[in-house]
């Protein structure tokens, strides 16, 4: 029995291509992919970062009760004047207080009592009154300093509050930027290791696309040879064929 198979061969053009394809996939299938040249990175923090978080640790000493006379205690943000403004206020209200001890003294002379006892319990008021305006008049100036004191060093905080924050912005935005650097320098690297592998996904993408009728084919069509006879089938097939023929004739009968 003829077998005839008929066979759709690509152009030679294609099957070239498919060859040239199919060669070079088991190298690539075996070899490893170096994931270590595109590691990724994380850019380092720069001076104004670090700076910033430097100068914050001292914000510490701005926020306790400031006491001692360091760096940013109440004492070093009161008035270096101060001291002479109350040295001339005191100064002056000593004088004014003298004047007026001449007054009582004048008047305890008018009324004859100079030298008394009367006279010695007005002066003795008059001086404890005096000294008590005074210790106030300076409590309520020294009371004024510490607060400005207080609202300066208040001022001095918010404002390096605020140059700290400006300067972590900065050095953050700065971060950023080399950050997207790094993230480039990986990508690239990453595209770099991966090429072979897209190109070839690429060109395979393509050849896949190609329909078997876009190149011209080749049919190739064939059967299959019979087996050939045994003696003894020749020989009953002769045999029958002569009988046939005899007994057309009438030779037997």
């Amino acid at each position: 029995m003829a077998i005839e198979q008929t066979q759709v061969l690509p152009a030679p053009v294609l099957e070239a291509a498919l060859t040239a394809y199919t060669q070079k996939l088991p190298p690539m299938m075996g070899k490893a992919i170096n994931t270590a040249s595109y590691n990724p990175q994380v850019a380092a923090q720069n001076t104004l970062q670090t700076g910033a978080q430097t100068a914050a640790g001292g914000l510490g000493s701005l926020t306790g009760t400031g006491a001692g006379t360091g760096a940013g205690s109440i004492a070093s943000y009161m008035s270096p004047y101060q001291q002479q403004v109350m040295d001339a206020t005191m100064t002056e209200f000593d004088r004014n207080a003298a004047v007026q001890n001449v007054g009582l003294r004048d008047n305890a002379i008018q009324m004859g009592a100079y030298g008394g006892g009367r006279e010695g319990v007005m002066a003795a008021e008059a001086m404890r009154g005096s000294e008590m305006n005074r210790a106030m008049l300076q409590a309520q100036m020294l009371n004024q300093g510490y607060g400005q004191a207080q609202q300066a060093r208040a001022t001095d905080l918010a404002a390096q509050q605020g140059l700290g924050t400006y300067q972590a912005q900065l050095g953050q935005g700065l971060q950023g930027f080399d950050q997207a650097g790094l993230d480039a320098t990986t990508l690239a690297a990453r595209e770099l290791e991966y090429e072979p592998y897209t190109r070839m996904g690429l060109i395979g993408q393509q050849l896949a696309q190609i329909q078997p009728g876009a190149f011209a084919s080749t049919n190739v069509g064939y059967q299959s040879s019979q087996a050939p006879a045994s003696p003894m089938a020749s020989f009953l097939g002769g045999a029958a064929g002569a009988g046939g023929v005899l007994g057309k004739m009438g030779i037997f009968g």
